[in-house]
Order: structure tokens, then C-alpha cells, then sequence
């Protein structure tokens, strides 16, 4: 082998903007040969403060080629979406992180403007994340109403609402065993409040989510707080949503994004009667 490659360079991250394409081999990294380097060894080297410059040598087509590459802060994205037909819209969330209500915003207007009426919502795999995030994208989604209570220590009930001012879009959303907490509560809302149909295998069962509460000095403090219940009143913990279409995908075949995936295949389908 030719020991370190560069398998997936991200778009308009620092290597990509320096220049270094998916398949480069990794020669040098600051001047020390990266024959003998682990990879763990050589991601430490790459890695640094944001501002500072790291020197790559690679191997491209038997040529060597130098970039000099400025280290950021990498911030990774959370939402991916396309049209999959004229109106069907298609937007996976691979988890719900600090950006992640930001980038479904934009994105979904996008989709909007390009004619989408009707939505395909993909949670696979999504662990979860910050329950601000999911609740900031249940009102881009949901009309005004609950979207999850939970029952504080003292015994207090606790609602999170969605505050949508449109009515929501025809919508399927496809999860799976990976599909955990914040997944959970979007999923288990639109069920309850038959907003979509939930489609795939039953979720992870995670009913203890965090949420940042800001403290005095801009730092969050992160609380993990438990037993949530849909707006129903169905608790998610060890017993996760059931989809209302089940349906797995084949053995050793991951989700994708493609008409080829037999559970975004059903959406389409149901979505169009």
C-alpha cells in the first residue's frame, strides 16, 4: 500500500481549500515521513490550533506536491437535502448539533422555492443531540402545539412546543434502530399529532435527552433530563417509536440518499397517492 490516503476531503474545509483531493497519498506532514505513522499519529500531527499552518506533502499521479494547509475549527454539516422528484423534497439530519436548525432552515426554504410540497424527512441513524435543535426545527415543520413534555425530579411536567405558522407539508419520516433521543421526539410528535406517516424499523428507545441552559459567564451547562413523553403521553424510554410502515432494509445495505433504497422508494410512493 502507499500508507496514508486522503479518502473523503470535505467541501470548503481547510484541505479542500488548500487543495488536497480525495485519493492524494499523504507523504509527509510537516517535514517527518508518515511511512511509519499510525493514523491516529498522524491526525495529531494535522491537527492543531485554528490559525496555525501545517506543511502536507503529497503524492498525486507519481507526482510530489507541497500544500501548505491553515488549520479551523471544523464544524461539521448536520443537514443534507436534494429534490428527489419534482415536488418531493428530501432533507437527512445526521444529528442534531448546534448549527444543525440553522442549516435545516436554509435548506428548507430552498427546497421550497424549488417547488417542493411535500416532504421526506430522513432520521436514520440520527443518535439525537440538543433538544433546542430539534424543538427550533419542529417549528419549521409543525404547526403550533406540543411536541414533548417531560416530568422534572420534583415531579413538575414540562412542555416543549412546536410554534409553526403554516401548516405542516405532507410528510414521511424514515427511521431506523440508530434513530435515538431527539429523533425520537420529532418522530414520536408527528405521529401523535398525525402529521406524517413514520416509516422503517422501530427506534433506539433514549428518553433522556440534553438541553443547554446558558449560565452566567456564556458557558453552557449541559442537564440531562429524563423521562420524556410524546404528546400523547407515551413514554420513549426503553421502548422507542413504532413506525406506522414497517419496513427494513435489506441485510448489509446502509441508507442512502438514492431512489435505490427501498424505504425512500415507499416514501415516494406514499407520498404520491
Amino acid at each position: 500500500s502507499k500508507g496514508l490516503e486522503a479518502v473523503s476531503v470535505i467541501d470548503d474545509m481547510p484541505a479542500y481549500k488548500a487543495g488536497i483531493k480525495s485519493g492524494d497519498h499523504i507523504v509527509s506532514i510537516d517535514g517527518v515521513d508518515t511511512n511509519s505513522m499510525t493514523i491516529e499519529d498522524a491526525a495529531s500531527k494535522i491537527r492543531g490550533e485554528a490559525g496555525s499552518d501545517v506543511t502536507i506533502v503529497i503524492e498525486r499521479d507519481n507526482q510530489l506536491l507541497t500544500f501548505n494547509v491553515t488549520r479551523e475549527e471544523i464544524v461539521l454539516p448536520t443537514v443534507k437535502s436534494k429534490m428527489l422528484s419534482d415536488h418531493i423534497g428530501y432533507i437527512r439530519i445526521s444529528q442534531f448539533a448546534e448549527h444543525t436548525a440553522g442549516d435545516f432552515k436554509t435548506q428548507y426554504e430552498q427546497l421550497l422555492s424549488e417547488g417542493m410540497t411535500s416532504l421526506v424527512l430522513d432520521l436514520r441513524d440520527n443518535p439525537g443531540g440538543l433538544l433546542n435543535s430539534a424543538q427550533d426545527i419542529a417549528s419549521i415543520i409543525m404547526p403550533e402545539g406540543t411536541l414533548v413534555s417531560f416530568t422534572t425530579r420534583d415531579g413538575k411536567t414540562k412542555n416543549y412546543v412546536s410554534d409553526g405558522k403554516n401548516p405542516a407539508l405532507p410528510m414521511v419520516v424514515l427511521i431506523n434502530k440508530g434513530s435515538a433521543s431527539a429523533s425520537e421526539i420529532i418522530a414520536g410528535a408527528i405521529q401523535d399529532r398525525k402529521l406524517g406517516t413514520i416509516l422503517g424499523t422501530n427506534t433506539y428507545g433514549k428518553g433522556t435527552v440534553q438541553t443547554i441552559y446558558p449560565s452566567l459567564d456564556n458557558e453552557g451547562v449541559k442537564v440531562t433530563i429524563a423521562k420524556y413523553h410524546t404528546p400523547n403521553d407515551r413514554v420513549i424510554d426503553g421502548i422507542g417509536i413504532k413506525p406506522d410502515v414497517e419496513l427494513d432494509l435489506p441485510k448489509g445495505v446502509n441508507p442512502s440518499s438514492t431512489l435505490d433504497d427501498i424505504q425512500i422508494k415507499k416514501a415516494l410512493e406514499l407520498l404520491q397517492q
